[in-house]
């Protein structure tokens, strides 16, 4: 079974994913900090693929991905480094990043890879959902990837439905209409967001993301979904903590206050 699949199975509520960017801080650190975040009890982890223009993303992860690239990291390197990740790593693992670069590697090449090194799922939050399903769900479908789509505050029912019936996995629930990055709180508005979605009922289970920082937003999201993800604040721990283990007991230590 699909670790993915796997997890919304055995854990129904309040999970934790935690993204950080590949070949940041230091280029090397990427099974360091999965053994890091596999270690202190996180769920499910996100690595991100830098890009040199990744648009959906705020300041912290931008610089994230510019210091990686110039660190040297690139699509080729992350598979090198990943290669074995199963003797250590058992909680699901996806690839998130653009689509420029993986059409670069190749769409099928990047598919096998992922399998080939043991990753669970893909995130590619500039593939829209009608060229997924005419080009690439295919593929994917015969690779056993779970490839997870994005829902925000403006996406119409009828798209929600239909990328709750032709995806599995979880749907990324994207808080607001807005780049990446830690809020204090989310307001009323986003709060009746979650509570919109939760009542359609969907198939898939949800997972929110962008702006949790803090036990506020972490609980405010856990509440009308299976938990959260997040991004920027643990990639800001990292550029600041020396070690990734001790950027996970500091985000851990947020999530309680």
């Amino acid at each position: 079974m699909n670790r993915i699949t796997n997890l919304f199975q055995t854990q129904k509520e309040k999970i934790l994913s935690v993204y950080f960017t590949a070949g940041y801080p230091r280029l090397n650190d990427t099974m360091p900090i999965l053994r890091a975040l596999q270690e202190k009890g996180i769920h499910m982890v996100e690595v991100g693929i830098p890009f040199s223009d990744p648009m959906a993303d705020g300041p912290v992860i931008q610089e994230a991905a510019t210091k990686a690239l110039r660190n040297g990291m690139s699509l080729h390197l992350l598979f090198d480094q990943l290669k074995g990740m199963r003797q250590e790593v058992k909680i699901p693992v996806i690839l998130m990043g653009y689509l420029n670069p993986i059409m670069q590697f190749g769409f099928e090449r990047f598919c096998q890879c992922c399998v080939e090194v043991g990753v669970d799922g893909v995130i590619i939050p500039d593939l829209p959902y009608a060229e997924y399903m005419a080009e690439y769900k295919e593929i994917a479908d015969r690779f056993d990837l779970k490839f997870i789509m994005l829902i925000t505050p403006e996406t119409s029912e009828e798209r929600i439905r239909l990328i709750d019936a032709h995806t599995s996995g979880f749907i990324y629930m994207v808080s607001s209409a807005a780049t990446t990055g830690a809020q204090r709180s989310f307001d009323e508005v986003k709060q009746a967001y979650f509570r919109r979605i939760d009542a359609l009922k969907l198939r898939n289970p949800r997972l929110v993301g962008f702006g949790i920082s803090n036990k506020a937003t972490y609980e405010a999201a856990a509440a009308y979904s299976s938990g959260a993800i997040i991004g920027s604040k643990f990639v800001q721990l990292l550029g600041s903590e020396p070690t990734p283990a001790e950027a996970v007991d500091k985000l851990l230590d947020a999530l309680r206050r």
